[in-house]
């Protein structure tokens, strides 16, 4: 019955993969989802041999080791997935960051509008509020990403007066680093309270981020995700919690130097 169930596991996340291969690129979250498949479909052709391997001696101290690293992942996405939904909005807050995420030429890949569309519905319901996008350009970009989230806002229908954009940025630290400037030269105040705009997934560390940029106060507004990203995005995700809870930054350790190697035809990977 289990070997049946992983069988037919391995056959669905085979399809997912080549799915992956056709719409992504080759990113971090892509090859867990690739590792992840290699291991069923291993399994459930060399099973018996496997079992055989992993039932003592060494192999079973490996397993064991396995099992833990299992639990413990397993553990973190859970708290991953939970984590984006405890530091709610008040709707007391000053401003509104939109965190990028990502641009087709010049139009917001699929994860950046729902985390605009959150954005937008927020703004709508608080009309006194000032909303910032957030994003330098890529080198598959066509424009800054916070250009391009700012016309898309007004393109829904938000006054362009509300709207501010940082064009700079080239991380989420930098985003809220640089929208920070820019929100207290336009005469914020400095223990004013913010909602940062991302995907459930990422908020949690986007917290974190905007508490180090120095924002006294930063409520997070969780938006959606598509089916067909989350296990690849909340897989990744948890390695990248624990990168920041290792280094602090991501302008430090050997992030810098994979970041190249991990976004390779980035245009490929939003949808």
């Amino acid at each position: 019955m289990i070997l049946t169930i992983i069988r037919i596991l391995a056959g669905i996340l085979t399809v997912y993969s080549i799915g992956l291969v056709v719409t992504s690129n080759f990113n971090m979250g892509n090859l867990l989802v690739w590792l992840l498949t290699a291991a069923a479909v291993g399994y459930s052709i060399w099973y018996r041999p496997v079992n055989h391997w992993f039932s003592a001696g060494f192999g079973r101290i490996v397993g064991i080791i396995l099992l833990i690293g299992v639990v413990i992942y397993a553990g973190m996405l859970v708290f991953v997935s939970v984590s984006g939904y405890t530091n709610s909005a008040t709707g007391n807050e000053s401003a509104v960051i939109v965190l990028g995420a990502g641009l087709r030429g010049d139009r917001p890949s699929l994860l950046l509008r729902y985390r605009l569309d959150k954005a937008y519905e927020y703004a709508c319901a608080h009309p006194d509020v000032i909303v910032i996008t957030t994003g330098g350009q890529g080198r598959d970009e066509a424009v800054p990403e916070g250009q391009a989230m700012r016309d898309y806002l007004i393109a829904k229908g938000l006054d362009p007066d509300r709207i501010l954009e940082e064009t700079k940025s080239t991380s989420t630290e930098e985003n809220f680093m640089f929208a920070r400037q820019i929100l207290l030269e336009k005469g914020m105040a400095e223990d004013a309270s913010i909602v940062y705009v991302t995907n459930a997934f990422h908020c949690y560390r986007a917290g974190e981020y905007a508490r180090r940029a120095g924002f006294a106060e930063a409520h997070a507004l969780p938006a959606g995700i598509s089916v067909f990203s989350v296990l690849p995005c909340y897989l990744r995700e948890v390695l990248a919690v624990l990168y920041y809870w290792v280094f602090k930054t991501s302008e430090s350790g050997p992030m810098r130097a994979m970041v190249g190697i991990l976004s390779l035809n980035k245009k490929f990977f939003y949808k």
